[in-house]
């Protein structure tokens, strides 16, 4: 049997509160992109086989993602543009194809 995929739905967003809110959220993200971007050697050395988030420009790591979630969300409540990575325990060469 054929398994039913949902139509994918585009829409088009022109309310100017959201395009803001999704503007600020940019923002966070970017900056902690930026901040992980900078620490990324001492960071990657330091948490193989956990979980990181990034929030405010600051680590929070933990054994899972929802935990690491949890610290980083407690700390920076606000911060939108917060995101969850796992560091892989072993450091090997990795191809990335499209």
């Amino acid at each position: 049997m054929r398994e039913q995929v949902p139509p994918i739905v585009i829409e088009e967003i022109t309310d100017s509160t959201q395009l803001a809110e999704a503007e600020a959220q940019r923002e966070q993200f970017d900056r902690n992109a930026a901040w992980l971007q900078v620490h990324a050697s001492e960071v990657y050395a330091k948490y193989r086989g956990r979980c990181i988030c990034i929030a405010g420009e600051e680590l929070f790591e933990a054994a899972t993602a929802k935990e690491a979630l949890a610290l980083a969300t407690a700390a920076h409540p606000n911060d939108k543009g917060r995101f969850v990575q796992y560091i892989p325990k072993d450091k090997v060469a990795r191809i990335y194809a499209h």
